[in-house]
């Protein structure tokens, strides 16, 4: 029997918008960023504009984890990442411009541990990168359907995902930081 057609089809919601600052501090080869860009899935702010409503800015150094009391900021404004040298940002603790007017602004959140799968981090705890973090964002804000095609042609992104699969699960049904927090004690041990 056909539909009358009285009934909707549910709208498919549009993909978060995911934004990228480029500190120009990578090898422009192993530079995952600068692919994402290159291939139309992040777009480029510059430092300090993200415009108005303020994105989700994933930062290493943040004391609140990303959870999903942050999707609907994260729907509104996107998800930004600053694409820059884990060793640089280890010998300067924070990200480029902090402190200055070119930090980015927006609601900084740290990602929940996780393990590297990148050629450059492989099994490190915390390290990973760009499109490794983008991709974890994305999954633990609730779109896992959007992850994959994220870090699809990645070396190591499909690894990623597997290795990461039951902690990216459990990080998505937190609905509070503190339920974030409570599921990395669980996972990683630890009080």
């Amino acid at each position: 029997m056909r539909s009358s057609g009285s009934t909707r089809s549910p709208r498919p919601r549009p993909a978060l918008r995911l934004l990228i600052v480029l500190a120009g501090e990578d090898h422009p080869k192993a530079c995952t960023g600068r692919r994402l860009l290159r291939w139309g899935r992040v777009q480029e702010v510059p430092r300090g504009g993200a415009g108005s409503p303020g994105p989700v800015v994933l930062d290493p150094h943040a004391s609140t984890p990303l959870s999903g009391a942050d999707r609907e900021l994260a729907e509104r404004g996107g998800v930004l990442v600053v694409d820059c040298s884990w060793n640089r940002l280890a010998s300067r603790g924070s990200f480029p411009g902090a402190g200055s007017g070119d930090r980015p602004r927006g609601a900084r959140r740290r990602l929940p541990i996780l393990i590297a799968t990148n050629p450059q981090h492989y099994g490190r705890v915390a390290e990973l990168n760009t499109v490794e973090a983008l991709s974890a964002a994305v999954y633990i804000l609730g779109r896992p359907e959007e992850a994959g095609p994220l870090i699809a042609g990645f070396r190591g992104g499909d690894e990623f995902l597997e290795v990461n699969r039951t902690r990216l699960d459990r990080y998505r049904q937190a609905a509070l930081p503190a339920d974030v927090a409570d599921a990395e004690r669980a996972l990683f041990g630890g009080t």
